[in-house]
């Protein structure tokens, strides 16, 4: 890698911004798969021809800002562990790009917004992309997720 592509910087805007039951993080569930919260995306209105054909989608990839994150560390202690792992071999939120990623359900749209259940962030997030969740594509049937298999169980 050259020094130019190690310093390079990509400047993101918010699409929009999801919006939750959740204002405490100590109190936010910690995966969508831990959620039946109900929650809007909200599509900021020059971005709502992009929703065109999400309406048969079941269930959506939201890509966000931990936006009330304060720095990192490489090595963390993941909520359901309590031995130190590498911060890329978790999902710890406190990263030093901070994007977090939740798989939701897809329950209704109206106009610029989306009604989904599964939402695990905070109130206020900026949406920085949705993306739709296609089996054929995101799940990988030969898998192995490390640690996480062989944890103290919480």
């Amino acid at each position: 890698m050259s020094p130019n592509e190690k310093n390079m910087k990509y400047i993101m805007r918010p699409i929009g911004m999801i919006h939750s039951p959740f204002t405490d993080k100590g109190k936010t569930p910690i995966q969508p798969t831990r959620s039946t919260a109900i929650g809007t995306v909200e599509v900021y209105p020059e971005y709502v021809d992009g929703l065109q054909d999400i309406d048969g989608i079941s269930h959506i990839i939201l890509l966000y800002v931990f936006h009330r994150s304060s720095g990192y560390s490489l090595k963390v202690k993941p909520y359901l562990d309590d031995q130190l792992h590498g911060l890329f071999a978790t999902r710890y939120p406190e990263r030093p790009n901070p994007i977090g990623l939740s798989i939701v359900r897809l329950l209704s749209r109206k106009g610029n917004s989306l009604s989904i259940e599964g939402v695990d962030v905070l109130d206020g997030t900026p949406l920085l992309d949705i993306k739709p969740f296609v089996p054929d594509f995101d799940i990988q049937t030969n898998h192995s997720t490390g640690w996480y298999d062989n944890r103290s169980k919480k």
